[in-house]
């Protein structure tokens, strides 16, 4: 789930995830170094989510299986009809589980809302909040999607102790941190602009930064996604093929008091030649548990961070989602 702030505009640098000589480059990983040598690692991680708060990592443990499966799910899924998506969705429950209908989202401070649908799997067990709904129309749906979480969270949790362990986080604060988060896998679909071949006030994600701790970003074939360096410059991130683009929410900043920062991203609108086609894609958002309290580590006080008040993760979450119109007052 997103928020976001208002930034002034900049020029959008044509830069690929991997960088060109003497412009700003996104950090591109390989997971199979964490099996070597996991400190390093975690170093290397920790300095590029330092230097723009995104990522690029190759080789990660995701299976490819199960990339595919969900995407053949969620095209499925988001070419019913609305009224059968519609049946799905729970406003009564702030949209954190089931569907969520184009024009729902907008971006803090901004009344046009992002030309987006999507659709969030949860785990059963969060107080207060139901089961993900099951799918009756899609045979594969249900068991694809939380097979997926599933890896998906394996992974996150990984990255999030190699991060924890770094900035000297004891391993029962991060264990306390990472159990029963209330953690979301959502399914995104932007749908085709050929009408007005991507102009107009609304764009398919304004700028913006994640609550959670951390993203994971899959299946975005489509290009438009976009972080806005410290300097100042939009960078196109065009990740390898197979790759998983990890960047840092508002909960890690605030847990490493903004050594790790929350980086603002969008999702511009497609050129009039690709405007005729869908963008999908699959963020996994890494939540820590409800009631786990966001505090800057004193090792990243150490290091310059800036404490703020503590909060909770649900405290936190809740005033989130009400600034992007996803709960009510």
């Amino acid at each position: 789930m997103t928020q976001a702030r208002k930034t002034d505009s900049a020029m959008a640098a044509t830069v690929d995830a991997h960088g060109r000589d003497g412009a700003p480059r996104i950090t591109v990983l390989d997971f199979t170094d964490h099996a070597h040598d996991s400190a390093a690692f975690g170093q290397r991680l920790l300095k590029g989510m330092r230097e723009t708060g995104f990522i690029v990592i190759r080789n990660h443990t995701i299976p490819k299986a199960d990339v595919d499966a969900v995407q053949a799910a969620s095209t499925e899924f988001f070419a019913l009809p609305e009224a059968a998506k519609s049946a799905y969705a729970m406003p009564e429950h702030q949209f954190q589980r089931g569907y969520s209908p184009f024009g729902t989202e907008s971006a803090k401070d901004r009344d046009a809302p992002d030309l987006k649908e999507f659709w969030h799997v949860g785990r059963d067990s969060i107080p207060g909040l139901p089961g993900s709904p099951s799918v009756s129309e899609i045979e594969s749906f249900d068991s694809a999607t939380r097979r997926l979480f599933a890896e998906m969270d394996r992974f996150g949790c990984t990255l999030m102790r190699a991060i924890g362990q770094t900035l000297d986080m004891p391993a029962d604060q991060i264990t306390a941190a990472l159990d029963n988060g209330n953690s979301i896998l959502r399914l995104l679909h932007y749908p085709p602009m050929p009408e007005r071949g991507g102009e107009g006030p609304s764009v398919r994600a304004a700028e913006h930064e994640d609550i959670n701790l951390l993203t994971l970003l899959l299946g975005a074939e489509e290009a438009g996604l976009q972080v806005k360096h410290r300097s100042g410059q939009w960078l196109s991130i065009n990740a390898p093929e197979g790759a998983v683009v990890v960047n840092a929410g508002d909960m890690l900043d605030r847990l490493t008091g903004g050594v790790i920062p929350s980086t603002t991203h969008r999702v511009v609108n497609p050129t009039r030649e690709r405007a005729p086609h869908s963008r999908y894609s699959m963020p996994y958002f890494l939540h820590p548990a409800s009631d786990f309290s966001l505090e800057a580590l004193p090792k990243c006080l150490e290091m310059g961070g800036t404490a703020k008040a503590p909060i909770t993760a649900r405290g936190y979450l809740n005033e989130r989602l009400r600034e992007i119109g996803l709960a009510k007052d």
